[in-house]
């Protein structure tokens, strides 16, 4: 079973505060992110990027 790492924890609980602030935005365009579902995509996805023990996106 794959396990997400303290570090990804970390990445999505800042992605969620961004988010409830406001201050969170994604893709080109910079929208505004409203979802919750969209802000843990990318806090795992920016974790991801840094090299943290994160399963696969399917």
């Amino acid at each position: 079973m794959a396990r997400y790492g303290k570090k990804a924890g970390q990445m999505v609980k800042e992605a969620m505060h961004k988010m409830k602030r406001g201050q969170l935005k994604s893709g080109k365009s910079s929208k505004t992110v409203k979802s919750r579902k969209q802000a843990i995509a990318i806090g795992l996805s920016e974790a991801r990027e840094k090299g943290v023990r994160v399963p696969s996106s399917r």
